[in-house]
């Protein structure tokens, strides 16, 4: 068995308690041409909630980086004794993709799984990003093991999973099996990938929805469209509008998850979480869902769009999360990076090392 301990690991689930959240301050304009100054105001506040709860891990490109995010973070009154600073260049920074899984092995220690990063076989500017997982578990001194599997390291992002810590995991089918718009490890079929997770990650019960929602370059990450809230409830998107595009995948990914079973052969509890009215910046549809929340210690992070429906989904998810405050973070510019909340964070597990 290799350091780290791959045959007893356990990913665990987002509501267990976390040492640290990670986050990389925006330093790419690029992400939100046009908005950039509005969108880092919106980090500056999610940073603030966040440091209210937990330890907060900021990767700034360098020291003038730092010094201007600190200057921000003072005049938002965020909590800079629970903020620690890491100076790494990144190129994009969205913290849920390019980080390491955090893993407990079967003596409780954190370990770190490594996947290739390859911008969502879409964006070239990914090099530095893709050094990010060796540099924090070598900063954290954590066990660092890639990924492997039919000879060569697997590609995924983080947004691409979400597991229930008890051995099961949601995915979809069009992020991990497209052979040609946005291929991750062309000729992989499903067996590959159950497993790969069931050796690295623990996963015995891999759960493959459709597809995700319109919008996302991702191609399909299931944390805009489903997610566990407890070890045996998800929330997952549904639209209404029978006209809308969205309409017959959700339908369908509903259906997958009334048939679907959990690691131990019971049944998945849904609960349907709103979307919010198509929303869009000049021509482009972004990819703004309620089910891009964040979960942290004592809190549930969620993005709001200005719509009717912020209510509801703040509703449904505080009945969900009753041992958590649920707050709502304007999240109409952050999403114009094409992702919010989720997409900017990653936990670090508070595992015994």
């Amino acid at each position: 068995m290799k350091p780290g301990g791959m045959s007893s690991s356990r990913l665990p689930a987002e509501w267990e308690p976390h040492r640290a959240t990670h986050l990389a301050w925006p330093a790419n304009s690029r992400d939100w041409p046009g908005k950039f100054a509005s969108a880092r105001w919106a980090f500056v506040e999610f940073a603030r909630h966040l440091a209210e709860v937990e330890q907060v891990r900021i990767v700034v490109t360098g020291a003038l980086a730092e010094q201007a995010a600190r200057r921000m973070l003072e005049q938002a009154h965020v909590n800079l004794s629970a903020v620690v600073f890491h100076q790494f260049p990144l190129d994009r920074g969205w913290m849920r993709d390019i980080s390491p899984c955090f893993v407990v092995d079967g003596k409780g220690r954190l370990c770190c799984r490594r996947f290739r990063f390859n911008g969502w076989a879409k964006y070239d500017n990914h090099k530095r990003d893709a050094r990010w997982a060796s540099e924090i578990a070598g900063r954290l001194r954590l066990p660092l093991t890639d990924v492997k599997h039919k000879g060569g390291t697997v590609t995924l992002e983080g947004g691409a999973l979400d597991g229930n810590g008890r051995g099961s995991l949601l995915t979809t089918e069009e992020c991990l099996l497209d052979q040609h718009c946005q291929p991750r490890n062309p000729g992989f079929g499903k067996g590959d990938y159950e497993a790969c997770f069931k050796k690295y990650l623990g996963v015995t019960n891999l759960i493959w929805l459709n597809e995700g929602i319109l919008g996302d370059d991702t191609h399909g990450h299931v944390d805009d469209v489903c997610r566990f809230v407890n070890p045996t409830t998800v929330v997952c998107c549904r639209e209404k509008n029978r006209r809308s595009r969205n309409y017959a995948a959700l339908e369908e990914n509903i259906e997958r998850l009334q048939g679907a079973r959990l690691e131990n052969g019971g049944g998945i509890a849904c609960v349907p979480l709103p979307l919010p009215s198509p929303l869009y910046f000049r021509k482009t549809l972004l990819p703004a869902s309620y089910a891009n929340f964040y979960i942290a210690n004592g809190t549930v992070l969620v993005p709001t769009f200005n719509d009717s429906n912020d209510r509801i989904a703040l509703g449904v998810l505080s009945e969900l999360f009753p041992d958590r405050r649920v707050v709502g973070i304007h999240a109409v510019d952050l999403v114009w990076g094409f992702g919010t909340l989720h997409c900017l964070s990653h936990e670090e597990p508070a595992a015994s090392r």
